[in-house]
């Protein structure tokens, strides 16, 4: 993270929404509100902006909805944690939101009881769902993987590159990745080439629905 606080960035086109996350989130002393906006594309001009560690992403936007802006953001060369805070249920969208990239996903029914440590968990690199989705989770990853080939050339990879490929798909940049495997930011990319070329992957969003389909993001 940027700093001591969690820097969060609110994206909804309801003022009255905004305002009653600023104020949920103003309860705790590690988070800090640093800008909102009221669509996606106002959204990527925030981000560019403030570089929030966390954005907290509405769905159902004019101009630009949330699971475009959320994949235009997770193709960044360093995203921010996206946390998808909306009115639909997981059934609906769980699957794709987190396929798009982001880091998290809670219903807004919850968000007074939820967000702060939603925002926590996503902030420190990990996956935010709520406990009931689980269930919707695992039954979309066993409907697109049913043969294994995935799973077979996974096991095919270096140890050291599925780290670099779990990493990622949490979130992590290249140096943070490089930290935690004691080495360079430089060596992260190297292996993240040879991720690239034996799974077919692009973009950091594919990294997340890799490692969805294997099971390798940890549920809360």
């Amino acid at each position: 993270m940027s700093s001591e606080y969690i820097r969060v960035l609110l994206v909804d086109d309801h003022a009255i929404v905004r305002s009653g996350l600023k104020a949920v989130l103003g309860g705790a002393r590690d988070i800090e509100v640093v800008g909102e906006a009221a669509n996606g594309r106002e959204a990527l001009e925030q981000v560019e902006r403030l570089r929030p560690d966390v954005v907290v992403m509405d769905l159902t936007m004019a101009e630009m909805d949330g699971i475009t802006a959320t994949r235009a953001l997770a193709e960044q060369e360093e995203p921010p944690r996206i946390l998808v805070l909306t009115m639909h249920a997981e059934e609906e969208y769980l699957l794709p939101v987190l396929e798009a990239g982001a880091a998290g996903y809670l219903v807004k029914s919850v968000a007074d009881r939820e967000l702060i440590e939603a925002v926590r968990t996503v902030a420190r690199g990990d996956l935010y769902v709520s406990p009931s989705a689980g269930h919707v989770l695992a039954r979309g990853i066993r409907k697109k993987d049913e043969h294994g080939e995935l799973r077979t050339r996974f096991e095919k990879l270096t140890e050291r590159e599925q780290a670099v490929l779990r990493l990622i798909a949490a979130g992590f940049t290249a140096p943070e990745i490089g930290e935690q495997l004691f080495i360079s930011p430089k060596t992260v990319d190297t292996y993240k080439q040879r991720v690239n070329e034996k799974l077919g992957l692009q973009h950091r969003n594919d990294y997340v629905t890799v490692a969805l389909k294997l099971g390798l993001l940890t549920l809360p």
